[in-house]
């Protein structure tokens, strides 16, 4: 009975000599695919910094970048076994768990970045978030990259010139149909093969914004590309809703305010570098940068205008309705 006494009894010196032991911090994993000086790779790391200086201890953000783990076509599902925990894909990569969000691959949908914004922040904006909660996923926000810009082998100013031509597309079918509707090729390709692609005279054009034709050195293989604004490239940063709803409540209102603030900052850059990009390409010489007179632009609406109306079972009129009315 003694024996057991002194045992017990140095078990329990022993847990007060070591202390208290320290709850290992909440991991979250978050990948993407583009380099960290991108908009997104400077959101995130936003996002990390913002974490570690409020809940130090608590949560810990690990940033993966460039695909180190999952590239854009694998992460959702990575995120729904737990395996990275938060990730931000182009909106044309959802399709597979919800078919609302093609409406932000609809050709001239919004008028700007500014009209984009506006729908986005409206109660239809932000309840498309919530789109994919049953299928296990949760959006957080929306992050900016830009409009879309036409680039070419070929000098694009009217529908008719894109006519046989081959351009390289996101996995989307409404990006699919925007391209059949000028009687063009579009190409499923991943967005790393685009450059060679390009490069090679495999293909003849693609689609994207000025920042990505600039860092990616699109414009130095595309001697034209044409201002058109056509469409917008933007992503969703998502979590899987198990984990979300699993976080303490505490932990969860603050990671979403470093999220928001995070986001607000990548919004930023996006937005001075797609006119500093814009800029560097015209100065370069390498591409010929060609503006639609109004004619021409009402030409380009007028022969995409019926993909709206293509796809308009799939997403909804009144969300397409909705989305148009916040243009001004």
């Amino acid at each position: 009975m003694m024996l057991r006494y002194l045992t017990a009894g140095a078990a329990l010196a022993a847990m007060v000599a070591v202390g208290p032991v320290t709850a290992k911090p909440i991991v979250i994993k978050f990948s993407h695919v583009v380099a960290e000086n991108t908009p997104k790779g400077q959101m995130a790391s936003k996002f990390k910094d913002l974490v570690a200086e409020r809940l130090q201890g608590k949560v810990e953000v690990e940033v993966y970048p460039n695909s180190q783990l999952f590239g854009d076509n694998r992460v959702l599902e990575a995120i729904l076994l737990g395996d990275v925990q938060m990730s931000a894909p182009s909106l044309s990569k959802f399709k597979r768990y919800t078919k609302k969000l093609q409406l932000f691959d609809l050709p001239f949908l919004f008028s700007d970045m500014a009209a984009a914004e506006r729908f986005q922040k409206s109660p239809a904006g932000v309840k498309l978030l919530s789109s994919m909660n049953k299928k296990g996923l949760m959006g957080l926000g929306y992050l900016h990259n830009g409009m879309k810009q036409l680039s070419a082998s070929e000098p694009l100013r009217v529908p008719g010139d894109a006519r046989n031509l081959k351009f390289r597309i996101q996995s989307s079918d409404v990006l699919a149909a925007q391209f059949k509707a000028v009687h063009a090729v579009p190409l499923k390709k991943p967005f790393s093969e685009a450059f060679t692609l390009l490069q090679t005279r495999a293909i003849d054009g693609q689609e994207n914004t000025w920042s990505n034709i600039y860092s990616k050195k699109f414009f130095e293989v595309q001697p034209y590309i044409t201002e058109s604004n056509h469409g917008l490239l933007d992503y969703m940063v998502v979590t899987s809703t198990e984990f979300w709803m699993d976080l303490p409540q505490d932990v969860r209102v603050e990671v979403q305010k470093a999220l928001d603030e995070a986001i607000v900052f990548g919004n930023q850059v996006a937005a001075e570098k797609s006119i500093a990009d814009r800029q560097k390409i015209i100065d370069s010489g390498r591409s010929e940068v060609i503006e639609f007179t109004p004619k021409q632009l009402g030409m380009w609406k007028k022969v995409m205008k019926p993909v709206w109306k293509k796809f308009e079972g799939e997403i909804g009129k009144e969300l397409i309705e909705a989305a148009r009315r916040s243009n001004k």
